[in-house]
């Protein structure tokens, strides 16, 4: 039995929910989510008790797994549309830098040319200070699918540590080949 499954989620008073079919629904104030849940589990939600319940229909082992992975699911949605989610890059590097132009996040980070990507809907990005960069939004998997992305255009080296890395990240130096 899934022990993630069977707990409830809590909803807030100020997050609405609907369930259409294999459909669910949520919106607070950060903005809106929507889940389309797998036909191996049901999801309840208990408006006295503002809360969403996930059940298995079957007990085979797929469905097992869907029950913890739907709960978990809504539980970052419900938490995404109140709190909201952030992701903090450091850009590392002897001119290196980051900035926002409108809807593109402009880098440059050692190359020919300048690195530009677009940003998603959704999602809020900042630069701070040249070195740093803040994504924000209410959908945990697009604001660390974008970070992920950022983060590849220049991964930190392992000699100086040049690049892109998540604020707080360690990046293990090797040494040189004089340290032999």
């Amino acid at each position: 039995m899934s022990r993630i499954g069977k707990q409830p989620v809590p909803v807030p008073d100020q997050v609405q929910v609907r369930i259409d079919g294999g459909t669910v629904e949520v919106e607070g104030p950060q903005g809106k989510l929507q889940l389309t849940h797998r036909p191996e589990v049901q999801v309840e939600f208990d408006a006295e008790k503002k809360q969403l319940r996930v059940t298995r229909r079957s007990e085979s082992r797929q469905a097992s797994a869907f029950h913890g992975l739907t709960r978990s699911l809504l539980a970052n949605m419900v938490e995404g549309v109140v709190k909201g989610y952030e992701k903090r890059l450091e850009v590392v590097g002897v001119g290196y830098i980051a900035a926002v132009q409108g809807d593109t996040l402009q880098l440059r980070v050692g190359f020919a040319n300048e690195i530009q990507k677009k940003i998603p809907k959704g999602l809020t990005v900042t630069c701070p200070s040249q070195t740093e960069i803040v994504i924000q939004g209410c959908d945990k998997q697009q604001v660390g699918q974008f970070a992920a992305e950022v983060r590849a255009v220049r991964k930190p080296e392992p000699y100086k540590g040049k690049g892109i890395r998540y604020k707080g990240e360690h990046v293990k130096l090797k040494p040189g080949k004089t340290a032999t």
